[in-house]
């Protein structure tokens, strides 16, 4: 009777229908793990050169020193890119003061904290990538599991059905073998739905202090900005402007 039961067995003898939930589950499956690998690593990487950023940020003895460690370091993390966004907002905002356009309009304060959020929207984007697929296989893996029960107990009781013996032997076996798509629904969605969970925490304390930077960003680049000599080379490189943003605030001290 061994040799009649355990998953080997109920592979053998599994339909297409059945075979077809089962790959889909290891499809499921695979989507998972991948995301929860690569989205971990980059998560670690993201934290860990935020923690760099920030401290360097801090650090600096001015905004000067901040767009050198930009240029020098790159942008690989939502702190860097939310003050990347507010260096090339000024410098775009600059140029575009003999011709402007819709991007253009508003107040420099307004273009400002445009730029800003458009980088908070796109880092957002970033971090929330794959959850979707997560969700999807925490909340419905189970019930495609559960279809394999019903499906695979339905044969058993059609084949105990024309066999004429409903005796223990013959119905534990195919009944179990069925149960394994619950099981097999289960292992792929618990992982995913922890996932799920572990990132959107992640992701929520990330913008939260991501949106605490923003206004203290904010108030460093829009004094430069309102302070700003109209005239100038439309070229600069943010190094240049934020000399001329300092000298602006000096002259008005």
């Amino acid at each position: 009777m061994e040799t009649s039961l355990g998953f080997g067995h109920f592979l053998a003898n599994a339909d297409g229908i059945a075979r077809f939930i089962l790959a889909l589950m290891a499809i499921m499956s695979v989507g998972t793990w991948y995301l929860i690998v690569t989205k971990g690593l980059q998560s670690i990487r993201s934290q860990r050169l935020s923690a760099v950023f920030l401290k360097a940020f801090w650090a600096a003895p001015n905004l000067d020193a901040v767009a050198r460690h930009l240029r020098q370091g790159g942008v690989a993390e939502p702190f860097s890119h939310l003050v990347h966004h507010g260096f090339t907002a000024i410098e775009q905002h600059k140029a575009g003061r003999e011709t402007r356009g819709l991007v253009d309009a508003g107040t420099p304060d307004e273009f400002l904290t445009r730029a800003m959020k458009r980088a908070i929207a796109q880092d957002k984007s970033r971090l929330e990538y794959g959850q979707t697929f997560l969700a999807t296989v925490a909340s419905s893996a189970p019930f495609v599991g559960l279809f394999g029960t019903v499906w695979g107990i339905y044969h058993a009781l059609m084949a105990i059905g024309i066999s004429g013996q409903g005796t223990l032997d013959k119905v534990a076996g195919p009944v179990g073998e069925a149960l394994i798509m619950t099981a097999v629904g289960l292992a792929v969605a618990i992982p995913a739905a922890v996932a799920y969970n572990a990132f959107a925490r992640s992701n929520r304390n990330t913008l939260a202090e991501l949106n605490s930077f923003a206004h203290d960003v904010f108030t460093f680049l829009a004094t430069g900005l309102k302070n700003a000599p109209q005239q100038g080379d439309v070229a600069a490189t943010s190094e240049r402007i934020i000399a001329r943003m300092q000298a602006g605030t000096r002259a008005t001290a």
